[in-house]
Parts: C-alpha cells; sequence; structure tokens
C-alpha cells in the first residue's frame, strides 16, 4: 500500500506539472520566464543597446542599464516547471488620460505659464510596452505606467512654463496662453520627441501625445474671448478698410488710363500732322508749306464768308 500511495502522488504529481505546466502566448503578447524569481539573460545590458542606449546621456546609462532577457514570442504550446513563473505582457497600443492617478481624482493637470497664469490641461499618452526592454517594464519600477505619466507632466509642465511663441509658427510673444492654444500641434510633436527616453527609462514606448485643452481660469478665460472678439473686429474693420481702399485705387487707376487714352486720342492726329508737314517741308521747302497752307485755309475762308452773308 506505501508504495501504491506513493506511485499515486508520483502520478498525480507528473500530472498536474504537465497539466499547469503547459502554456501558449497569444498573437499580441509576449511571455518572459522567471526561475526562482529570476529572467533568464541573454547576455548584455539596455545600455549598449544601439537604440536604447542612444536615447539616454552618458551619466543616464549606468542608472537604467538593464539587463537583456528572453522573450518569448507568440504560439506555443510551451512547458514550464512549477518553479518558472510567466508574465505575460500585452503589446497592443494602450491610450491613459494624463489626469490618471491611482491615489487622486482628478479632471484636469494645473500648470503655471510663462506669465504665471495657472492653465488646466487635459489630454491622452499612448503607449505599449517596448519588448527590446522588457525588463524595465516588468522588474525596473513597480508601477511603469504611473512613471511615464509623471515623467510626462514634468516635461509638460516645464514645456507650458518656458513656451515663448515665435514668428514662424504665427504667434505673439505676451500672450502665452494664445500661444499655447494655437500650438497644441507643435507642443505634442515636442512631448514625443522629448519623451522618447521613457523607452530606455521604463521599458515603455510613446506612441503619440494628444494633448487636447489648455485652458485658463473662467475669468481670464472670458477676458480672453472679449479680446480676441476685439480682434477679430478689428481686423475685419482693417479687411473691410484695405478692400475699400483697393477699390478707390482701382477707380483712380482706371480714370487714369482713360484720361490717358482720350490724351493719345486728341493728340494722334496733331502728331500725325507734324509729321506730314515735316516730310512736306523736306521734299518741297517753304513753298510746298505756303501752298499747303493757302489750300487748307479756302474751306475756312468759305465758311466766314458764308456767316458774314447770313449776318
Amino acid at each position: 500500500m506505501p508504495l501504491v500511495g506513493f506511485l499515486l502522488g508520483v502520478g498525480l504529481a507528473v500530472l498536474l506539472t504537465f497539466l499547469f505546466g503547459v502554456y501558449t502566448i497569444g498573437p499580441t503578447q509576449r511571455g518572459v520566464l522567471t526561475t526562482f524569481r529570476r529572467a533568464q539573460r541573454i547576455g548584455g545590458v539596455t545600455s549598449e543597446d544601439p537604440v536604447l542606449g542612444a536615447l539616454l546621456k552618458e551619466e543616464e546609462k549606468p542608472r537604467y542599464s538593464y539587463p537583456n532577457i528572453r522573450v518569448i514570442r507568440p504560439g506555443g504550446p510551451y512547458f514550464k516547471w512549477p518553479w518558472q513563473k510567466l508574465h505575460k505582457v500585452d503589446m497592443t497600443i494602450q491610450t491613459t488620460d494624463i489626469t490618471w492617478d491611482p491615489e487622486v481624482k482628478q479632471s484636469y493637470i494645473e500648470a503655471v505659464t510663462k506669465d504665471n497664469l495657472t492653465v488646466a490641461i487635459n489630454g491622452q499618452i499612448r503607449w505599449k510596452p517596448c519588448e527590446r526592454n522588457l525588463y524595465a517594464y516588468l522588474f525596473g519600477v513597480a508601477h511603469p505606467e504611473i512613471h511615464v505619466i509623471g515623467y510626462f507632466i514634468s516635461v509638460l509642465r516645464d514645456r507650458i512654463a518656458t513656451f515663448q511663441g515665435d514668428v514662424t509658427e504665427g504667434a505673439v510673444e505676451g500672450v502665452s496662453i494664445n500661444d499655447l492654444r494655437k500650438n497644441l500641434s507643435s507642443i505634442n510633436r515636442y512631448m514625443e520627441e522629448t519623451c522618447r527616453k521613457t523607452t530606455a527609462r521604463y521599458g515603455v514606448e510613446l506612441d503619440a501625445a494628444l494633448i487636447t485643452t489648455i485652458d485658463p481660469p473662467a475669468d481670464v478665460d472670458e477676458a480672453l474671448a472679449s479680446i480676441n472678439t476685439t480682434q477679430n473686429q478689428v481686423a475685419a474693420s482693417i479687411s473691410q478698410s484695405k478692400a475699400d481702399a483697393d477699390q478707390k485705387l482701382k477707380m483712380a487707376e482706371q480714370a487714369v488710363q482713360i484720361a490717358q487714352n482720350r490724351a493719345s486720342a486728341e493728340a494722334g492726329p496733331l502728331i500725325e500732322l507734324g509729321r506730314t508737314l515735316a516730310t512736306m517741308h523736306g521734299e518741297g521747302g517753304k513753298p510746298a508749306l505756303v501752298a499747303y497752307l493757302r489750300n487748307a485755309s479756302l474751306p475756312l475762308r468759305e465758311k466766314a464768308a458764308q456767316t458774314i452773308v447770313n449776318l
């Protein structure tokens, strides 16, 4: 009986090992096995990786130098021993509100502009785990998502505090809230570029920054709305005045053109007469001009004689 019980125990242990030791990895997942809480290394560290290492400064590399580990690709069935633990990681892109905080409930993030105006910011980030640095994602920090959100907000607040519109962006220095609102796309691009190092730091790859709203306090917003309305009215008046001036200028140009055409029409016969007289003088001399004047004056003399007779 003791032998039978032993054999049954061994058989049950083997059965359970195979039942719970077989696993698969889904198409959007990656797996990492740990043996007695240690992940299998494959040599090298992330700070020496040509992609991840380029994201870090030299002084940051010793701090964020994680071992390269074996990553299990989609497929299966795979087998693991009872003393091994499987960590499955969802590799799909996820969206998180920047207001998300497991300890604080908030509807917006506050930041201070360069002209000391407190604004409320809302938006999201899209991110996913980095397969090249899953050690940092799984074991480097306790909650990588919280670290990434905190780092993103820190960089965002610094950007808001130092943001200054330039001529190429069409911004006007001194109206920072308007600058920020007009340049949301450039701020998002800046955040995406600056936060790329989260891949090397926390194993989280930032896919996109989506800052959607930057709102000042209600009283300031009303004042800005009034300023914008006034500016729009002034711009409309300037446009209308410019259009009227352009129309009057066009009319003046047309009047000048008409006067020039009339002058040309009146001067044309005189110019042609001068050319004819010059030709006659060149060919026949003074006698030819005297004869021409005599013949040209005959109709005038006849009209004068008729006028005198009628009187």
